[in-house]
C-alpha cells in the first residue's frame, strides 16, 4: 500500500525489491521512477549540517513536539495533502500532536482546505484540545482566505469550547467579524464571551466601538460606552473618546460631541489632534466658523500640532463658508510650519479657486503638486474641469484638459463625463455633450441621472422636446426608473410646451414607483398648471406639498405670486408680498419684479413708485422690461395730460 511506503520514506534510504519484470524496458523505468521518489522525500540539508543547524541547541529532544517540522513530511503534505499518508508521517517522525504543533502546521504554505482538515482531525486526538492560539491561528487564516462560512463556524466552536479566551483576541475577533460585515454576529459573539468567558478591557469595547462606527451604527455606538462605564473597571480612553466624538457629530448631536470633549478634559485626558479635528468639522458643519477657529488655537497652545488632516478640514470649512483668502492664508501657514500638504488637500483647495472663479490659482497649484510629490488623482483632475466651466473658460480649455487626463494614465471616472456633460450644456454645446454620453456609455459605465439630467434640461430649453423625451425614456429602460430630479425637469418642460396632462402623469408615476416628488418636482408641476390659467389646481398642489412634509422654497412661493399677478390682480398679489416679508422665506428680486409688473398693468404707478423704492433700499435691481413699461405708461399720461391743458 502506498502508506508504507510513504512510512519507510519517511524513516530513512528504502531498497525497494520486485521479484519479477516482465519487460527489461519497464524494468529501468520503474527503477528510475522510485528513485526519483526517494529524492523527492530526501532532506535536502545533508545530515552533518543538519546537526549543526540553530534549533537542535535551542529546544529539547526529549520534546518532539516543538522540534521543527520535518521538511519531508512538509513535501508530503504538499503533494498528498492531509490524509492518511500524512497521518502516518507524524507517528512515524514521532511528532506529538499539541497546540505547538498545531499551530506549525497551519504555517505551512498549503491550501486552506489541508489545513481546515488537518485542524479538525488534531480536534479529534484523544488527549488533546485546540487552545485560543490555535483557533485564532486558524481564524486569520480563514479571514485571509474570504471563508466567511468556515470563518463563523470556527468562532462559533471556539465560543462554545472549553478554552480561555483573552481580551486582546475578543477585540481581534470582533475586528475580523467587522472587516467581514458580520456586525450583529459580531454583537452576539462579544455579549456571548462578555457573560461566559472574558472580562472586557476599554481596548475591547473600542474595538466594538471602531466596528460599530466603520458600519454606521452610531445609535450603538453610546449604548456601548454606557455598558463601558457601567463595568467599574473599563474606562474610556482617546481612542473611545473620539470614536464617540465622531458618533455624535454624524448624528448632528453637536451639544452631546462638545459635553464629551469637556468630560474628557476634565478626567484628564489630553485631546489627540484627532479629535480636535473631529470637532473643527463639526463647528464647521453648523456654521460656527469662529468656534472652529477658536479650537485650533486651542489646539496650539495646548501644544498639539495640526494635522494635515487638520489642515484639509479647516480649508475645506473655511471655502465652504465662502472665506477663500483666509483658506489660502491657512494653506500658506501650513507650508511654512513644515507640515506636507497631500493630494486630498491640494483637491479641496483647487475646488474652492474654482468656486472663486480663480482658474489661474487653480492651475498654478496643479502645476505645484509635483514639489509637494503629490500625484494628481481623478479627482483633481475633475475639480480642474469643473473649475474652467465654473470661470466661462472657453469650453475647449476643458476638453483639452480631459484628454490631457487621458493622456496621464488617469481612468475618468463617471463624475467626470458628468461635470463635462453639464458644462457642454450649460455653453450649448449639446452635440459634444451628447457624444460624450455615449463615450461614457461605450466605457461601460451605468447611466448618471445628473449627466441625462443635463441633457434633458438643455435639449427642453433648445424645445427639442421629443428628444429630450426619448433621452427621458432612456434612462428609465436602463435604470428601472429615475431620480426626482430628472423626473422633475420633464414635467417643467412637459408643462412649458402646454403637455400638463403628461406632466400630471408623470408625477402620478413617480409616486406609483415610489420616487417621492422633492420641492423641483412640485414647483415644475405648479409652474405648468400656472402657466395654463389653473390657479386653484395650482394653490391645491401647493398644499399638499406642505401636507406630505415637503417645505416650500422661494421658487415656490414665487410661482403662486406669478400666478396671482396673472389672474388674481394687484390686491391679492401685494397681499401676498406681505405675507412673504413676514414669514420666514423673504421676497427676493424676482418676487418684487412680479409685483411691480402687476401694478405696472394695472395703472397703479404711485404704489409702484413706492414699490421701486423700496426695492432700491434692499439692493434689488429693476426688471428692465418692468421698468421700460412703466416708463412707457407715464409718458403716455404726461402725453395726456399735456394735450387734455393744450
Amino acid at each position: 500500500m502506498i502508506t508504507k511506503q510513504l512510512a519507510k520514506m519517511v524513516a530513512g534510504p528504502i531498497c525497494f525489491k520486485r521479484t519479477v519484470y516482465t519487460l527489461p524496458h519497464l524494468s529501468v523505468r520503474i527503477k528510475q521512477t522510485e528513485n526519483e521518489i526517494v529524492s523527492m522525500f530526501q532532506l535536502s540539508v545533508p545530515r552533518e549540517e543538519v546537526k549543526r543547524l540553530p534549533w537542535n541547541h535551542r529546544f529539547s529532544k526529549k520534546d518532539p513536539s516543538v522540534r521543527l517540522l520535518d521538511e519531508r513530511f512538509i513535501r508530503i503534505l504538499k503533494i498528498f495533502k492531509w490524509g492518511p499518508d500524512a497521518e502516518k508521517a507524524l507517528e512515524v517522525l514521532k511528532l506529538k500532536v499539541d497546540n505547538r504543533l498545531v499551530r506549525e502546521v497551519l504555517k505551512i504554505d498549503v491550501e486552506i482546505n489541508v489545513k481546515i482538515q488537518f485542524f479538525k482531525w488534531a480536534g479529534k486526538r484523544r488527549n488533546f484540545e485546540h487552545d485560543s492560539t490555535t483557533y485564532m491561528a486558524l481564524i486569520h487564516y480563514l479571514d485571509e482566505a474570504g471563508l466567511v462560512g468556515e470563518l463563523w463556524k470556527t468562532i462559533q466552536e471556539m465560543v462554545h469550547s472549553t478554552c480561555i479566551i483573552a481580551p486582546a483576541e475578543l477585540s481581534e475577533i470582533v475586528r475580523i467579524l467587522g472587516r467581514a460585515k458580520m456586525v450583529n454576529k459580531a454583537l452576539s459573539i462579544f455579549y456571548q464571551i462578555k457573560n461566559r468567558k472574558c472580562k472586557p478591557t476599554a481596548s475591547t469595547y473600542n474595538s466594538m466601538i471602531l466596528m460599530l462606527m466603520q458600519a454606521g451604527h452610531h445609535e450603538k455606538v453610546h449604548e456601548l460606552y454606557s455598558e463601558m462605564c457601567n463595568e467599574g473597571n473599563c474606562f474610556p480612553d482617546t481612542v473611545t473618546y473620539s470614536a464617540l466624538i465622531s458618533a455624535f457629530g454624524k448624528l448632528g448631536r453637536d451639544d452631546s460631541a462638545f459635553r464629551l470633549f469637556d468630560e474628557m478634559k476634565e478626567n484628564g485626558l489630553v485631546p489627540t489632534a484627532k479629535i480636535y479635528t473631529i470637532l473643527i468639522g463639526i463647528y464647521f458643519n453648523a456654521d460656527r466658523v469662529e468656534k472652529a477657529l477658536d479650537l485650533v488655537q486651542e489646539m496650539k497652545v495646548r501644544g498639539c500640532a495640526p494635522t494635515v488632516f487638520t489642515y484639509t478640514e479647516l480649508i475645506k470649512g473655511l471655502g465652504r463658508a465662502g472665506r477663500f483668502e483666509d483658506a489660502y492664508s491657512i494653506f500658506m501657514n501650513m507650508l511654512k510650519e513644515g507640515c506636507k500638504p497631500d493630494v486630498v488637500l491640494i483637491n479641496n483647495l483647487i475646488n474652492i479657486f474654482g468656486k472663486a472663479r480663480r482658474l489661474e490659482d487653480a492651475l498654478k497649484l496643479f502645476n505645484d503638486m509635483e514639489c509637494f510629490q503629490c500625484t494628481p488623482n481623478v479627482v483633481t483632475y475633475n475639480s480642474i474641469i469643473k473649475s474652467i466651466f465654473d470661470s466661462k473658460a472657453p469650453a475647449s480649455e476643458a476638453a483639452s484638459w480631459f484628454e490631457k487626463m487621458k493622456a496621464s494614465g488617469v481612468s475618468p471616472s463617471s463624475f467626470t463625463y458628468s461635470i463635462l456633460i453639464d458644462g457642454f450644456c450649460k455653453t450649448n454645446r449639446v452635440e459634444k455633450a451628447l457624444l460624450l454620453l455615449e463615450e461614457m456609455d461605450e466605457r461601460g459605465f451605468p447611466p448618471c441621472p445628473a449627466a441625462y439630467c443635463s441633457l434633458i434640461n438643455s435639449l427642453g430649453k433648445a424645445k427639442r422636446y421629443e428628444a429630450a423625451n426619448e433621452l427621458f425614456l432612456e434612462l428609465k429602460e436602463n435604470c428601472g426608473q429615475s431620480s426626482a430630479r430628472v423626473y422633475a425637469v420633464m414635467i417643467k418642460h412637459f408643462g412649458k410646451c402646454g403637455r400638463l396632462d403628461d406632466a400630471v402623469e408623470l408625477f402620478n408615476e413617480m409616486k406609483k414607483l415610489g420616487c417621492n416628488p422633492d420641492v423641483y418636482a412640485y414647483n415644475a408641476l405648479m409652474s405648468g398648471m400656472v402657466r395654463a390659467g389653473m390657479m386653484d389646481e395650482a394653490h391645491a398642489l401647493f398644499r399638499t406639498m406642505e401636507e406630505n412634509g415637503c417645505s416650500a422654497d422661494l421658487n415656490s412661493l414665487n410661482i403662486i405670486l406669478n400666478g396671482l399677478a396673472k389672474i388674481g390682480g394687484p390686491k391679492q398679489t401685494m397681499k401676498m408680498l406681505m405675507k412673504m416679508k413676514d414669514s420666514n422665506i423673504k421676497p427676493d428680486a424676482v418676487s418684487y419684479n412680479t409685483v411691480l409688473g402687476c401694478l405696472s398693468r394695472a395703472g397703479m404707478f404711485e404704489e409702484a413708485a413706492k414699490l421701486m423704492k423700496e426695492m432700491n433700499a434692499k439692493g434689488f435691481e429693476y426688471d428692465l422690461i418692468t421698468y421700460s413699461s412703466i416708463l412707457e405708461a407715464v409718458g403716455k399720461i404726461d402725453e395726456d395730460r399735456n394735450s387734455t391743458t393744450a
